[in-house]
């Protein structure tokens, strides 16, 4: 075997290893986005406030 294909056999096998963990990926992804929802429902009206507050001492209204 050459080394190049001895050097694209190990690359083929890595990535078959490194697949990862699907079902891990997307409950994490899944629990991260109602982690920002949660976050958005409670602090939304504070920054909107905070927000608002900014744009009228800049524009003076």
């Amino acid at each position: 075997m050459s080394r190049i294909e001895a050097a694209l056999s190990r690359l083929r096998e890595r990535a078959e290893d490194e697949r990862g963990d699907v079902p891990g990926w997307v409950l994490i992804t899944l629990m991260t986005a109602g982690l920002v929802i949660v976050i958005w429902g409670i602090a939304g009206p504070a920054l909107s406030g905070v927000f608002e507050q900014a744009i009228e001492r800049v524009t003076g209204f």
